[in-house]
């Protein structure tokens, strides 16, 4: 018996296979959605997820493909109707999807801010939000589901921001916050929701200046049999646990590489300066560190 048997997941950018993989080894129907881009989110190509749907359905496990763009509103909405349509429901949703569009602040251009927003932020919202009115309403039904929501944020927007990386640090900063509050308030409904800061060796993260180049030189030094700490499939046990009705954890956001998993926190006093009355700009730079 699987982790995750019965269940019908969505996971976006399932192209990169790991997690659509292991949740239907598991017991799961995943509607693998992967527009099939470029690092930059240009192009259209299917086929990487239509792989992974025919590899799953040969192993024996249930599949179907989903090329939508879920920055789209309406491609997310249809994302989620698809699972439902198909399966019959809705109790897990990964969300997994990002380009990247690295670039200094000051020479960032308003389309590479935009489409990264977009991708990542707007797109991990687009199928929560589409998510949560279903779960919203089966609830007032009375069937009261048991879902998870798994978000991706990144290193990048938690404990190691990247110069280059503005645009994509802020999203998964935001991707990070957005994810408590989902808990907080998809909690009343039977909805848990936790977000992954991932390390692994990926298209991204091989094309990320300086840890692209330490990864892949990791990858090559590698001795046969020898455990590959990059390895994206690493990641994937802590996503469907998430994602598993055995799991009661909510509104964590955790850091997972290798063989490390750690709980991240988030902003939080470190010291308080006081006064009793207006502030006066000299006492400020006075006592501020």
């Amino acid at each position: 018996m699987g982790a995750l048997d019965g269940k019908v997941a969505v996971i976006t950018g399932a192209g990169g296979r790991e997690h659509a993989l292991l949740f239907a080894a598991e017991g799961a129907a995943v509607v693998v959605n992967d527009r099939g881009g470029s690092n930059a989110g240009e192009g259209d190509d299917v086929g990487p997820a239509q792989q992974t749907v025919d590899d799953i359905v040969a192993a024996g496990g249930r599949a179907v493909v989903n090329g939508n763009d879920i920055s789209s509103w309406n491609g997310a909405k249809e994302l989620v109707e698809q699972a439902i349509s198909e399966f019959g429901a809705l109790d897990a949703v990964v969300n997994n999807a990002g380009i990247l569009r690295d670039g200094f602040i000051a020479g960032l251009s308003e389309s590479d801010w935009d489409s990264v927003i977009a991708v990542h932020l707007k797109g991990h919202f687009n199928v929560l939000r589409h998510a949560a009115e279903y779960w919203k309403a089966q609830s007032k039904a009375g069937a009261q589901p048991t879902a998870a929501v798994v978000n991706t944020a990144s290193a990048s927007g938690t404990t190691l921001p990247n110069a280059g990386q503005v645009n994509y640090g802020a999203a998964k900063a935001a991707i990070a916050a957005m994810t408590l509050v989902a808990a907080d308030e998809l909690g009343r409904y039977g909805v848990r929701a936790n977000a992954i800061a991932p390390i692994a060796r990926t298209r991204l993260t091989l094309a990320t200046p300086g840890m692209g180049a330490m990864i892949a030189a990791e990858h090559e030094a590698l001795e046969e049999g020898e455990f590959d700490a990059f390895s994206p499939a690493n990641i994937s046990p802590l996503v469907a646990y998430l994602a598993s009705d055995a799991c009661t954890i909510t509104g964590k956001v955790f850091a997972v590489q290798g063989g490390a998993i750690s709980e991240l926190a988030g902003w939080h006093d470190v010291k308080t300066i006081e006064t009793e009355g207006p502030w006066v700009i000299d006492d400020i730079a006075a006592r501020l560190p």
